[in-house]
């Protein structure tokens, strides 16, 4: 865990993240729980994804049990995490109400972590699990048939 993210350690989908500023073990109940915190506050508004991942198993053996006999059997799974790396990413709710619900989510996390925004944020929703854009959606309602109807023609035939 010595050094700092070089993969994973950009905004790739949101508008805002959550990034670890220290190296830590992160479990499977951890995330959960810190997606449920934030989910919750944002009242199902918006769209939250995770960036990692609990590829790596820790062992255990049981209490009490003597030395030999293996090395244990897994009792949990973690993600292992660099300083840089994107934890979470939300969009869709206000920068004030993704401040927050990162906050709380942070609280359920066992490493320190800050709030980073995106430089240019586009209003955005998301309809059945489609990306809309509202700057888009503006232009195509203001936009007249008929100059489309035209547009289309000219180009048509050459």
């Amino acid at each position: 865990m010595t050094g700092k993210a070089t993969r994973g350690n950009e905004i790739t989908y949101g508008d805002y993240a959550l990034v670890a500023m220290e190296p830590c073990w992160i479990t499977s109940n951890q995330i959960e729980a810190a997606r449920i915190a934030m989910t919750r506050y944002t009242k199902r508004g918006g769209k939250v994804w995770i960036n990692i991942f609990p590829h790596k198993p820790v062992t255990k053996k049981p209490a009490e049990v003597r030395m030999g006999g293996g090395k244990g059997s897994p009792d949990k799974w973690v993600a292992v995490v660099k300083p840089g790396r994107v934890l979470y990413e939300l969009a869709g709710v206000s920068e004030e109400m993704a401040r927050e619900a990162l906050r709380l989510g942070m609280h359920k996390l066992p490493c320190k972590c800050k709030f980073v925004k995106r430089d240019v944020i586009r209003e955005k929703r998301y309809i059945k699990g489609k990306v809309v854009y509202l700057d888009e959606a503006k232009a195509e309602a203001t936009e007249t048939p008929d100059a489309a109807n035209a547009e289309n023609q000219e180009g048509g035939v050459a």
